[in-house]
């Protein structure tokens, strides 16, 4: 069976997810979920708002204090995520479908990426459950401190559109991991995977309430969590403009934990002696233009050596045409669609203001495939671009790449972290020494070398500046969903 006959016989739950059942929002409010692939209606979504938050905060608390989940046997709660995995990988199929078509993403990538990787999280968080040991303090004989990590309580996590289940994944492995219990909101443009996962946390054993959620708009459902005085704690991915709103509503309510992984605008500086600039070429390409450029940590800011410029951008032109946009349910496709038509039309415009503003666009950069009722972008290629241009200065999340020539790589490094964002950075060359010290120098919370998207659960993925704070991934994940408590026992 094709992915397209599976899709028409694919069947779509809007309903919200509370205390273990589906329900519609509590003021029977709904909204389209329109598919980027082709712009047919997946379904009708809950909306929902403050009341259905406060309902699922309420069977959140509730489940966190009766301790059905937090105070389950360690090597017991390892088992329930553990087999949550595995259904997630169990029910691949189904979920990639999914999210290809809620937000455009090519299946190939759904399934092998964005299923396993989700699938992966859960199994790895599941394993450390019984892991990860509490410590005694060094003190005098007299006493004995111990330092305990706890669960904070109720963990609300907001994520993106991009990466809908691998951020969920993030999000909810080690809250639940460390006992918490949770409300996830998803963005309200890609709902569906995460309310699947919450019948499959269910399925795995996960006590009703202690997952929870919520589809809806970011100014409803996730304001009314951020503002909840009955949350411990916020974990949000997304734009770095409404990440300083989470900060300011977690302020403004109980002074909840704000965690936030936000924008990106990456810097990939390729000097004349990378060990290999084919492998340069290919890295710094393929990575700017998979999943549609709809990625934080895209290097979408290319530096090149002056002397190696002009054959690296006929190598990079030469590669463009295996990314162009395709049907995202067609196991051949490399890339898909746009989220959406707002996203698409934000994507065009900047692309026609870097033609107004000066840069040359070497290739690429129309709508492409409009025929099919899609959203649908051919990758963009400038050249010549100012650092003062609003396509080198602003995080686009979309297939554009800025290049700029450099010739010497201190002033490529000044350039680089002459940007609000923080999130990640690349250099290419074959001297060790010049290797480690851009590295030191780049303000990037992840520094690749002679490569791009290394990646593994085992290392945290965060930024600097106003790309947030906090770290996702790696067991420094739990530091942000528990406390630490000591205890002074006096016992000479």
């Amino acid at each position: 069976m094709t992915w397209h006959k599976k899709a028409q016989t694919l069947a779509i739950d809007g309903r919200a997810f509370i205390d273990g059942e589906r329900v519609w929002a509590k003021g029977e409010e709904r909204f389209d979920n329109l598919s980027p692939v082709d712009g047919r209606l997946l379904g009708a979504v809950a909306r929902c708002d403050g009341a259905d938050v406060d309902l699922a905060v309420a069977a959140a608390r509730a489940a966190f204090e009766d301790r059905r989940w937090s105070g389950m046997a360690p090597a017991r709660r390892k088992r329930v995520m553990i087999r949550f995995g595995d259904l997630v990988q169990q029910y691949g199929e189904e979920l990639a479908l999914l999210e290809t078509l809620d937000m455009g993403k090519p299946i190939q990538y759904s399934l092998s990426v964005d299923v396993k990787s989700s699938a992966d999280c859960l199994r790895w968080y599941g394993e450390a459950v019984d892991k990860v040991y509490d410590e005694i303090a060094p003190t005098a004989e007299s006493s004995l401190a111990l330092i305990t990590r706890e669960p904070v309580g109720v963990v609300a996590a907001i994520v993106p559109w991009n990466y809908p289940m691998i951020m969920a994944a993030w999000k909810i492995g080690p809250a639940l991991a460390a006992g918490n219990s949770v409300v996830l909101k998803p963005s309200e443009k890609s709902p569906l995977t995460a309310l699947r996962l919450a019948e499959i946390a269910l399925e795995a054993g996960l006590p009703p309430g202690v997952f929870n959620v919520l589809p809806g708009y970011g100014h409803e459902a996730g304001a009314a969590l951020a503002l909840h005085m009955d949350v411990d704690c916020i974990g949000f991915t997304g734009s770095t403009g409404v990440g300083k709103q989470i900060l300011q509503m977690a302020g403004r309510s109980n002074l909840k934990r704000a965690w936030t992984e936000l924008g990106g605008k990456s810097a990939n500086i390729v000097c004349a002696d990378s060990p290999d600039l084919d492998a340069a070429v290919a890295a710094s390409i393929g990575s700017i233009y998979f999943n549609q450029g709809e990625s934080c940590n895209a290097p979408s800011r290319l530096f090149v050596e002056e002397s190696i410029k002009d054959r690296f951008l006929e190598k990079a032109l030469d590669l463009l045409p295996s990314f162009q946009p395709g049907d995202p349910l067609d196991e051949a496709s490399v890339m898909g669609a746009i989220v959406d038509a707002t996203q698409l039309e934000t994507v065009l415009g900047y692309i026609d203001k870097g033609k107004r503003d000066g840069a040359r666009l070497l290739a690429g950069g129309a709508r492409a495939r409009a025929g099919s009722g899609g959203y649908y972008i051919e990758p963009a290629l400038f050249d010549q671009v100012d650092a003062g241009m609003r396509i080198a200065r602003e995080e686009i999340f979309g297939p554009v790449l800025s290049v700029f020539g450099f010739s010497d790589v201190n002033e490529a490094v000044r350039q680089a972290n002459a940007t609000p964002y923080g999130l990640q950075a690349a250099v290419w060359t074959s001297d060790l020494g010049k290797a480690i010290r851009t590295s030191r120098a780049l303000r990037a919370g992840t520094v690749h070398v002679n490569q791009y998207d290394g990646d593994d659960i085992t290392v945290p993925f965060g930024g600097y500046k106003q790309s947030g704070n906090g770290r996702d991934k790696s067991l420094h994940a739990f530091d942000k969903y528990t406390e630490l408590k000591t205890t002074w026992i006096q016992v000479g």
